[in-house]
């Protein structure tokens, strides 16, 4: 993405608040808050607006992350039917300045980012389906455009369910900063990245639990989750990664491959042996 200047506006001086964010030379305008804020933000003039809104919190009966993708001729009508879903606690909606987004510009974006919160697999998309509309040729362009615009300001409003899980590098760059992780005849490869640690798809990691992993719930949760998704396939004596999986550190990462409590700053090395510790302080 290019770069830009994101202008975000603090209504009340606190960032986890009623907020603003606008991005230089674009005629979109974001608004996003808590829920705690709801007829706060009922109140703005922008909620009279065509626009696309996100409902986002934690999804009760899987405790994993959720989002709802919704798109409305006038917002604030809209959202208030929403008061009867419980599991979202923040609220961000996208309108135009110059009001030139029609039904049919906000069905389309609705329909393209429920395909990409879904491709994405960041969070659970609560959306039965996404509606979608078709557009002329050139109108399906301003609103491609307008959808990256979106994308780029979305992760500052603390949407982030349309950040790649795994991010797309080139073969070069993750030759140059992949990582291995062993334990026992296990071997697993990956990398950092800007939002945690890619283990790369045929990575290894241990067939059974270390008695330590009792002490902690998180592992075993994360592990039996992967494997209820086929993430991690019995092959031989060991699981293996059917993909490319995205963890929230290098920590997380090595605690799943090792089945049991794992320092992923020690844990993970280089070609040449060197800790990841070691590489951030810049040690021989």
């Amino acid at each position: 993405m290019p770069s830009a200047t994101l202008k975000l506006f603090l209504v009340y001086g606190d960032p986890t608040r009623l907020r603003t964010a606008e991005l230089s030379n674009w005629i979109g305008k974001a608004v996003a808050g808590p829920r705690s804020e709801f007829e706060k933000l009922l109140e703005r003039s922008e909620c009279e607006s065509t626009g696309i809104y996100f409902l986002t919190g934690i999804d009760p009966s899987t405790s994993k992350k959720a989002i709802y993708i919704g798109e409305a001729e006038n917002i604030r009508s809209r959202i208030k039917a929403h008061l009867t879903k419980d599991f979202w606690n923040q609220i961000a909606f996208f309108v135009s300045k110059d009001e030139n987004l029609t039904k049919a510009h906000v069905k389309y974006l609705e329909g393209r980012l429920i395909e990409l919160a879904k491709e994405s697999g960041r969070a659970h998309v609560m959306n039965s389906q996404g509606s979608g509309a078709r557009l002329p040729e050139s109108d399906r362009e301003e609103m491609e455009i307008f959808l990256e615009k979106m994308q780029q300001m979305l992760p500052a409003l603390d949407v982030e369910a349309f950040v790649p899980a795994v991010a797309k590098e080139t073969e070069d760059q993750v030759k140059k900063e992949v990582l291995f992780c062993k334990i026992k005849n296990v071997v697993a490869r990956g990398y950092q990245t800007p939002t945690g640690f890619i283990v790369l798809e045929g990575s290894q990691a241990v067939l059974e639990e270390r008695a330590s992993a009792q002490k902690w719930p998180s592992v075993l949760a994360q592990r039996n989750s992967l494997i209820e998704e086929s993430v991690l396939m019995l092959k031989g004596d060991a699981y293996s990664f059917t993909k490319n999986t995205e963890f929230s550190s290098p920590s997380a990462a090595a605690a799943t491959i090792h089945g049991g409590s794992a320092n992923g700053l020690t844990a993970w090395v280089d070609s040449n042996g060197k800790s990841l510790k070691q590489i951030e302080k810049n040690e021989a």
